[in-house]
C-alpha cells in the first residue's frame, strides 16, 4: 500500500479502490517480527479501508520490507476474496456466518464503527428532521414497506409532498446488513435505487436534494472538518421515540457520532463490530500483522476516527491467535 495515495485519488469506475497486488508470504510459521518481509493482500468492507490504509502505514514503516496491498469492494467481496484464496485477509463490517465459519472462515473483531443516515444539505424538511429525529418505524416505512413516500409523511407535515429518493447499496456490504437488521430484516428487502459502495450512496445523496442513504462513519463524515460530508447532512435517529432528538442522539459531528457508539448510546445495530478474516488460522506474517493490529495498533483508531474495542474483548483476539 503506498501512502502518498489519498483515499478519494484511489476511487474508480464502479467505486471499487484497488492496489497492485503481488506474491503473498503470509503463511507458514510465526516468522520473527525483527524480521519481516513479504507482501499481504487485503480487500473488502469500505467500512475499515480507511482503518487498514491506517494500520498498513503505520505497520509499513516498523517493518519497511513489508508491502500491503489494499482493496475496498465491499464485505461480500471480502469474505468471498479470502476464502477463495485470493487474499490473505477479508475486511468484512459483519458478523461471520455459521456457514462462512464451516468454510474456513477465521475472524477476530478489531475495532467498531456505525452506519448513520444521510441527506442532502437542502432537505425541504431538515429543520423538522434535525429538531425531531426520525423513529425506527418511520425508517421501516421507508426502507421496507414503502408506506412513507413523502417528507411531509416523516415529519408530520402533509402539506410537503415532496417524494422521498431512497438510495441503498447494490452490493453485499455490512452497511446494508448492519442497517437492515436495524430494521429487522435482510439487505435484499430494503427498497431504493441500488448504488454501489460508500462513495456512490453519498454521491447520489449530495447530487439530490429528496435524496436518502446510508453510510459509515469513515464516509458520511469529513475527518479533516469533523462535519458531515459537505453537500449532506447526518439524521438524527429518535431512538428513544419521544418525538425529539435528544441532545444525545444528534450526530452533527463525527465527534458526537462516536461519542454515542462508546457510550452506547446509538443503536446497534446499526453500531456494530468490525472484523479481519482468513481462511484458517492465521500464521507467519499474517499472523503477525493481526497481532499488532489488535496491540500496538490499537492506538491509531481513535485517530482514524473509529471506536476501539474494549480490552477483553481484543484479549480475546488475541487469544484466539495462539
Amino acid at each position: 500500500m503506498n501512502a502518498k495515495y489519498p483515499l478519494k485519488a484511489l476511487l474508480v469506475a464502479g467505486g471499487l479502490v484497488i492496489l497492485t497486488a503481488g506474491c503473498s508470504q503470509a503463511t507458514g510459521s510465526p516468522v520473527d517480527s525483527s524480521k519481516l518481509q513479504g507482501t499481504i493482500t487485503i480487500s473488502g468492507a469500505f467500512a475499515l479501508y480507511p482503518m487498514m490504509v491506517r494500520w498498513g502505514e503505520e505497520f509499513q514503516k516498523l517493518h519497511p520490507d513489508v508491502k500491503l496491498d489494499v482493496s475496498a469492494g465491499g464485505a461480500g467481496k471480502g469474505i468471498a476474496d479470502v476464502l477463495g484464496g485470493a487474499v490473505d485477509i477479508g475486511m468484512v463490517s459483519r458478523e461471520i456466518t455459521p456457514q462462512e465459519e464451516q468454510k474456513g472462515a477465521f475472524w477476530v473483531p478489531v475495532t467498531r464503527d456505525a452506519v448513520f443516515v444521510t441527506v442532502n444539505e437542502r432537505n425541504p424538511v431538515w429543520e423538522d428532521l434535525h429538531r425531531r429525529g426520525v423513529t425506527h418505524d418511520t425508517f421501516v416505512g421507508i426502507y421496507v414497506t414503502g408506506d412513507v413516500k413523502t417528507w411531509g409523511q416523516v415529519v408530520g407535515r402533509p402539506e410537503i409532498v415532496d417524494l422521498i429518493h431512497v438510495f441503498t447499496r447494490s452490493d453485499a456490504c455490512g452497511a446494508a446488513d448492519a442497517w437492515s437488521k436495524y430494521l429487522g430484516k435482510t439487505q435484499e428487502d430494503l427498497l431504493g435505487v441500488g448504488v454501489y459502495g460508500d462513495p456512490g450512496v453519498v454521491e447520489a445523496v449530495v447530487k439530490d436534494p429528496l435524496g436518502i442513504g446510508y453510510n459509515n462513519g469513515g464516509y458520511a463524515y469529513d475527518l479533516a472538518t469533523d462535519k458531515p460530508v459537505a453537500g449532506s447532512r447526518v439524521v438524527p435517529i429518535d431512538a428513544n421515540g419521544n418525538g425529539q432528538a435528544d441532545p444525545s442522539e444528534v450526530c452533527d459531528t463525527h465527534t458526537q457520532a462516536v461519542d454515542a457508539v462508546v457510550k452506547g448510546l446509538y443503536p446497534s445495530p446499526p453500531a456494530r463490530d468490525l472484523y479481519l478474516v482468513t481462511k484458517g488460522k492465521p500464521a507467519g506474517l499474517t499472523r503477525a500483522l493481526i497481532e499488532w493490529v489488535l496491540g500496538d495498533g490499537q492506538k491509531y483508531v481513535p485517530e482514524a476516527g473509529f471506536v476501539s474495542l474494549p480490552q477483553d474483548k481484543l484479549n480475546d483476539g488475541v487469544s484466539k491467535l495462539k
